[in-house]
């Protein structure tokens, strides 16, 4: 008898609103699902990623996305972007990654068996403002999310229990949601550094905005630099003009006469980074699983951040780094104080973060989470239960 032909790859369809997110929120995950075996198809707005894609050997597809585009006007065209490549590539599943995502995505599936994964992570301004209109918003989630979540087809997927516990108080349904901590972190590229030489240092890394707590952040160092104590802070990031909480040209201006602050803007080799910082800062207001904190936990540098969802998961507070209250400057000081004051907790809350984050947040264990719910969605038995 001839031999029968080899099954065709799965096909696995990546949603995200930039080219940029994806690489740096779901790239770990892609990779995994490749060598797992899926061909793996890249739906995105197209800015300076396509070559860095390419080179992972994913097949993109330009997508219109306009980030926070979520009126009728800018989410038609998205719909009818992503449906035209779900009709060309005809995906076995497809992932959407972020809220936007989600929910144009879903909207583009309506009519279609094909399994969705929805990862919404952090659940961002809508979320952690207090604006009438995010409160507005939020109302307006609460009646589409459970009527898009809750197909049969649809798997939500979450970072932490926080905000599994925030979707299911807006209508969707519990079986419906699946936690995998985080994206993952490469921890051969990501080893651990030792302490730069020279003052103190601080990190921080992320988008400029109020909710990533950088303001408070600035407020703390500047404290610390009027009692005298000489210490550097490093900000790599950028302002984000599409987000409603950015803080602004005119407040960068100011910061750029702070004494012992200095804005990297953006950074390629986030290593370099931490290669300069003792600690890694980030006192955000709320996220899925912070990448800058996996980051530089697997650099082994100790963390200071809040006690916020997401950020409890990898800064455990006297065990990786030390947590303060959310805006709070004062605390946000004194607990940086703490850390630069002693090389020992520096080095016992570093060696902690880099054994968690090898434990239970590596590359390898996250990317064989989420092959294994691709291929229970993919196989038509996933667990419900």
């Amino acid at each position: 008898m001839p031999a029968s032909p080899p099954a065709p790859p799965r096909r696995l369809l990546y949603v995200a609103n930039e080219d940029y997110a994806f690489l740096m929120h779901r790239l770990p995950m892609a990779r995994a699902a490749r060598e797992a075996g899926f061909e793996v198809h890249v739906a995105t707005n197209v800015n300076k990623g396509a070559a860095a894609i390419a080179a992972e050997r994913f097949t993109l597809h330009p997508i219109p996305f306009r980030r926070g585009g979520l009126s009728p006007s800018a989410a038609w065209p998205v719909v009818r972007a992503i449906r035209r490549v779900e009709r060309a590539i005809n995906p076995d599943v497809v992932h959407h990654s972020g809220l936007q995502a989600s929910l144009l995505g879903s909207l583009a599936a309506l009519g279609s068996d094909v399994p969705v994964v929805n990862a919404i992570t952090g659940l961002g301004y809508i979320f952690t403002s207090t604006t009438w209109r995010s409160g507005l918003l939020k109302q307006a989630m609460a009646w589409l999310l459970p009527r898009l979540m809750n197909r049969r087809s649809s798997c939500v997927l979450v970072q932490n229990p926080d905000d599994s516990a925030a979707l299911r108080r807006l209508g969707v349904n519990a079986d419906r949601i699946t936690l995998i901590p985080g994206s993952g972190v490469d921890t051969d590229r990501f080893q651990p550094l030792p302490e730069p030489e020279g003052p103190i240092t601080f990190g921080f890394a992320g988008r400029l905005l109020t909710d990533k707590g950088v303001r408070a952040l600035v407020a703390a160092h500047r404290l610390l630099r009027g009692e005298g104590h000489a210490f550097n802070l490093l900000i790599a990031g950028n302002p984000d003009p599409a987000n409603p909480a950015s803080v602004t040209e005119d407040e960068i201006a100011a910061w750029r006469r702070e004494p012992g602050l200095t804005l990297l803007g953006h950074i390629d080799d986030i290593t370099a980074l931490w290669r300069r910082c003792h600690i890694a800062v980030l006192p955000s207001h709320r996220e899925g699983l912070p990448v800058s904190l996996l980051e530089a936990a697997a650099c082994g540098r100790p963390l200071v951040s809040t006690d916020a969802p997401g950020c409890r998961e990898i800064a455990l507070h006297e065990q990786t780094g030390l947590t303060v209250p959310i805006e709070n400057a004062p605390a946000l000081a004194q607990a940086m104080l703490q850390l630069a004051h002693s090389p020992v907790l520096r080095a016992l809350y570093g060696a902690a973060a880099r054994k968690l984050v090898e434990d239970k947040l590596s590359a390898k264990i996250i990317g064989g989470a989420i092959v294994d719910l691709y291929t229970r969605m993919t196989s038509g038995d996933r667990d419900d239960t």
